[in-house]
């Protein structure tokens, strides 16, 4: 898939200048348009005004016979022109440059262009007796003209305004997300391992939401990378031992002086195979559940079904160790998560029990189910954990050391990170057999 990039200070400069622009723009055409009618009525009310003082000179004369009023005195005269008509449709009276023909039929203002006489504005107008009708045209173009000039004196500042309001907006965006870039440098000029939180000196409010999810992401990452740091430092020094003590026990068998020191240290050599193959198994699967977050394809599952599962699964070792067990379920346990993880969880919790308990010792499992959570107990009479260690045996390759047992110091750990993937409570307790331990988990139900 393509990643398509752009540039915020771009974006920032179209949408503000497209802005200015596009207002700009509309207010000269709003501004044209009102203009022209305004001028429209101040040049009608010229035209009808001169109408009107030649019919009321006119009605105080006199006269049949047709007179001109000889050359224009004014450029724009000749852009105007009348005419004087009797009630029987003499023509009295008329301008040089009106025809003998009536300007306009229409009494009022009215509109004729041609391409011979040009585009002219009309008014007719009759005396109260209705004897005398005068008729006033002017040329359009005036009117054109003087629109003309008023359009430009509006455009003419926006093209020299524009130029200017474009360089001020880009100075005020770069000044303005210069903050961005000091942030980006910052973050350029670190070392990969530095992954403290980023403390600008200047910071928009609106980029603070950003830096804040940055600043968290940056301690989840450092948080991560020092648990693997953590790991590996710890799998490195579990493992030198078991392998060291492999690399022994081959010695030996290589060394062996006849077939039963040979099989002896072969025995030993695979029980230390196994230990070291747990183990590693262990770390492997705590390895997984590090980087989770959440838990993924988590669906229904059934607690109940889930401890009868790993309890067939290790039957045969709680037959051969002589253990009371009991499963005691008071419904299927239903809670949200992933079934392959609790198994896990409920495996290394029933493995601990029967490592930790007695030869013909007691295990219980209870589930119990409420309206709002589900749990689960896992509880044995072996020798227990004290109440002052059970804080940290959770944490990676802890280990008791009064019981002399084989083990990782992992299981407990990956207990408590599948319980914490799950949202639940994990709670170490004394037994209620009178000795020993009682796990007991809490599932919420959402």
């Amino acid at each position: 898939m393509t990643t398509v990039w752009f540039s915020l200070r771009k974006r920032l400069l179209a949408l503000l200048l497209g802005g200015v622009t596009v207002a700009w723009l509309g207010t000269l055409v709003f501004s044209y348009l009102d203009a022209h009618h305004e001028v429209d009525e101040l040049f009608d009310a010229q035209l009808a005004q001169a109408a009107q003082t030649l019919l009321a000179l006119a009605s105080h004369e006199d006269g049949d016979h047709i007179e001109d009023l000889g050359d224009a005195g004014h450029k724009y005269q000749r852009q105007l022109r009348f005419q004087l008509w009797s009630a029987d449709g003499r023509l009295l009276l008329r301008s040089q440059n009106a025809p003998e023909s009536p300007l306009t039929a229409i009494s009022g203002f009215s509109e004729t262009s041609t391409k011979s006489d040009g585009h002219w504005r009309h008014y007719s107008q009759w005396n109260n007796e209705k004897s005398l009708q005068i008729q006033v045209s002017e040329n359009h173009r005036i009117r054109d003209e003087l629109i003309g000039q008023i359009a430009w004196r509006l455009l003419f500042p926006a093209l020299l305004g524009l130029p200017l309001i474009g360089f001020w907006v880009w100075l005020a965006t770069r000044h303005g997300l210069s903050s961005l870039d000091n942030i980006a440098r910052e973050i350029t000029q670190r070392d990969p391992q530095q992954l403290y939180a980023l403390t600008p000196d200047a910071a928009p409010v609106e980029i603070r939401p950003l830096l804040e999810a940055l600043n968290d992401l940056l301690g989840r990452v450092g948080h991560a990378l020092d648990n693997e740091r953590r790991f590996t430092a710890d799998a490195a020094h579990e493992l030198r031992t078991p392998l060291a003590a492999l690399l022994a026990q081959l010695q030996v068998a290589q060394r062996a002086r006849n077939d039963e020191e040979r099989t002896q240290s072969l025995d030993q050599l695979q029980t230390g195979l196994h230990r070291a193959a747990h183990l590693v198994e262990q770390m492997l699967q705590l390895a997984r559940l590090d980087p989770e977050n959440g838990l993924p394809d988590a669906g229904p599952v059934s607690l109940t079904a889930v401890c009868e599962d790993v309890c067939a699964e290790l039957g045969k070792d709680i037959l051969a160790r002589q253990i009371d067990f009991s499963l005691d379920a008071d419904g299927e346990g239903s809670i949200h998560g992933k079934a392959e993880w609790l198994r896990v969880l409920v495996r290394n919790l029933l493995d601990n029990a029967l490592r930790y308990t007695q030869q013909g010792g007691a295990i219980r499992v209870a589930i119990r189910q409420s309206a709002d959570a589900a749990t689960l107990e896992i509880a044995d009479n072996g020798p227990g954990i004290p109440a002052e260690q059970r804080a940290e045996v959770c944490q990676r390759f802890h280990r008791l050391d009064q019981t002399g047992l084989p083990g990782s110091g992992l299981g407990l750990a990956i207990v408590a990170r599948i319980v914490e993937l799950h949202g639940a409570s994990l709670q170490l307790n004394d037994s209620p057999f009178g000795q020993g331990l009682s796990v007991c988990l809490r599932f919420r139900k959402d």
